[in-house]
């Protein structure tokens, strides 16, 4: 569906603000002066999941921080290249770049021939069903997402089968705007089948989406886990790890999408959360103070951030 912009318009923002608003607001830089944008625009929005084809006419770079969403881009013709944790990579047709939420990302050549298939899906949507799919919880999802996808034979190309016959509806964004039930159940086959990808195995110890953790990420991690409760700081993590608290800060991010103190206040939500469930009779501040949080109000507005309502309605 091409957008053309009117002659009297600025081409090139007109252009960026119609792709912002399907997807995230970004910095667009045209690639040596370039042409008039020829924008390819159309999407078909499923509730936490929108699927969407995009395509420049002109060679650009993007940069974008994915606010609370991931971001899975299939390219149908040309190239894509852009900068992952281990350096730069390129995908093209039977590849998916896979960008993560909260992590900024640079496009660093968008080709003039490139389209794309965008699949844009909600951070704590899909986290959720990471966790009921494969088991996997929000920061190892994170931490264990490759940057690239080969979807040319096995569960990936049947996800890239599922995704482009959902693109053949892309002409009609309005197919399925009154069946909610329909919406629900296409955006969680997507999200399925692109985790059963990812994770065909599972979660468990044989699964994995790339190289290991370096051992002084492990150390914390395990430190973590196994005393939650403890008044931990930046100083103390990064003793536990041998390195420097601005190290351990890189590494985590590079690693697990996050920082050590919020890995922290994860795996305490976790542990109350199951004793909200477990305990009726205990009260959320003595289930806070329990799990190491300073205080009931911080960890009700933790909780209501994670799960989305607060800790009196977590009850099994």
């Amino acid at each position: 569906m091409p957008v053309r912009p009117r002659p009297d318009a600025p081409d090139w923002g007109r252009a960026s603000q119609a792709v912002a608003q399907v997807y995230f607001p970004h910095r667009l830089q045209v690639l040596g002066g370039g042409p008039e944008p020829r924008l390819t625009l159309a999407s078909l929005d499923l509730g936490p999941v929108v699927v969407g084809q995009v395509g420049w006419g002109a060679d650009v770079a993007i940069e974008c921080d994915y606010p609370a969403s991931y971001e899975v881009n299939l390219p149908l013709t040309g190239h894509l290249a852009s900068t992952a944790r281990h350096g730069g990579l390129v995908s093209m047709p039977g590849q998916a770049t896979v960008f993560r939420a909260d992590v900024p990302s640079r496009i660093t050549h968008w080709d003039a021939t490139c389209t794309v298939l965008g699949v844009k899906l909600d951070a704590g949507w899909l986290e959720a069903q990471a966790e009921r799919v494969v088991g996997l919880d929000r920061m190892h999802l994170r931490g264990r997402l490759p940057d690239q996808l080969s979807l040319d034979d096995g569960p990936g190309r049947a996800w890239r089968q599922l995704a482009l016959s959902l693109a053949a509806h892309l002409r009609e964004p309005s197919l399925f705007a009154q069946a909610d039930v329909v919406r629900e159940q296409l955006a969680g086959a997507l999200a399925s089948g692109l985790l059963l990808t990812v994770f065909p195995d599972g979660a468990g110890p044989g699964a994995s989406a790339g190289p290991a953790q370096p051992r002084h990420v492990r150390r914390v991690v395990d430190a973590l886990h196994d005393e939650p409760a403890r008044a931990w700081t930046a100083a103390a993590m990064a003793e536990v790890a041998g390195v420097s608290v601005r190290r351990l800060q890189e590494a985590f991010r590079t690693w697990l999408g996050t920082t050590p103190g919020d890995y922290l206040v994860e795996v305490r939500l976790v542990r109350a959360a199951a004793d909200l469930r477990a305990d009726p009779h205990a009260t959320v501040s003595d289930v806070a103070a329990r799990w190491g949080f300073s205080s009931a109000s911080r960890f009700a507005a933790a909780h209501r951030r994670r799960y989305g309502c607060p800790p009196s309605q977590a009850r099994g």
